[in-house]
């Protein structure tokens, strides 16, 4: 493996990944950088590994595991060649790639790739606990609310809802915060309201940092902990360092991707979307192979079941 050249853009991966055990041996290096680890009982003890079939025995349960075991691409009857494909176009896509897309590009259903994509985006979930700012740091904070137009349902849908015309009725609210020139992080909320956003800011955000909002009062609080900074955009959006421009980009970007590439994205899942956008947000500077390999070192102990995936577990 350390004798051919790793990939650099996606043509070189289709090719590098056309042949099963190079994906095997690729896929285990990045998951057992010291060797194999028996998912079922841990032992690292030498395994054998049988050749025909692709698969490890661990001498010490006796017990037989593949690579796929205990990651997102556990019971998935497609193999590598189109699972390393796909982790590679989600990983490096600015707009993200819609489940019609991708089936058209692999040859399979697009329900397998709606469920693959799924099952990519949440080995792409950070689930770090680091916060954002610190002494001296600078972070904004803005929220949005993402969903269709009221004035675009059908009345059906709408009485159900109980939703009038206009306002944010139906929309979905979704909390982010960016540090300037680092992390940014996303998260669906209840509300905009000052009891929902404040406990999320503080547990997100270093006591002492900067934190910058617009006039919203759900923030009013935020100076016994913060030095809080507010711009009125009623009256300006930019005043120095006040601003909020760079939250307000990730919401672009975020939404971009939404409308343009997904079209309507049921707000059960919308979660998975912004892991997504959040992963390659803050996986920015870093080439394409290397975003690839920080995906796939995130598949183990992510397994998705389909069941979970439209919640019938």
């Amino acid at each position: 493996m350390s004798e051919i050249p790793k990939p650099k853009t996606l043509l070189e991966a289709i090719r590098y990944f056309a042949d099963q055990e190079v994906c095997v041996q690729f896929v285990a290096d990045l998951r057992w950088p010291d060797g194999p680890v028996c998912p079922r009982c841990g032992s690292t003890e030498k395994h054998s590994y049988l050749t025909t079939r692709r698969i490890w025995k661990c001498k010490a349960c006796k017990r037989q595991f593949s690579v796929k075991v205990g990651t997102i691409f556990e019971d998935s009857g497609l193999g590598f060649d189109k699972w390393l494909p796909a982790v590679w176009l989600v990983a490096n896509s600015k707009n993200g790639i819609s489940s019609h897309e991708l089936s058209r590009a692999l040859g399979i259903t697009q329900k397998s790739a709606w469920f693959m994509l799924h099952r990519i985006r949440l080995a792409m979930q950070t689930g770090s606990f680091d916060k954002l700012g610190g002494p001296g740091g600078e972070v904004e904070v803005d929220e949005t609310y993402v969903g269709g137009k009221v004035s675009n349902m059908h009345k059906d849908r709408r009485a159900r809802q109980k939703t009038p015309r206009g306002g944010m009725g139906g929309k979905t609210a979704v909390l982010g915060m960016v540090e300037r020139g680092g992390r940014v992080h996303a998260e669906v909320v209840g509300d905009a309201k000052r009891r929902t956003l404040a406990p999320r800011v503080r547990e997100r955000i270093e006591p002492g940092s900067t934190v910058y909002t617009d006039a919203l009062k759900s923030y009013y609080g935020l100076a016994a902990d913060y030095e809080h900074a507010v711009i009125d955009h009623m009256e300006s959006y930019v005043n120095g360092r006040v601003h909020t421009n760079g939250v307000e980009n990730f919401w672009s970007l975020l939404k971009r991707g939404l409308h343009g590439t997904y079209v309507s994205v049921d707000p059960a899942h919308l979660f998975r979307y912004l892991d997504e956008r959040v992963f390659t947000y803050n996986l920015r500077n870093l080439t394409d192979y290397e975003r690839f390999a920080a995906v796939l070192r995130c598949v183990a102990g992510r397994r998705l079941t389909y069941a979970e995936v439209i919640g019938q577990r």
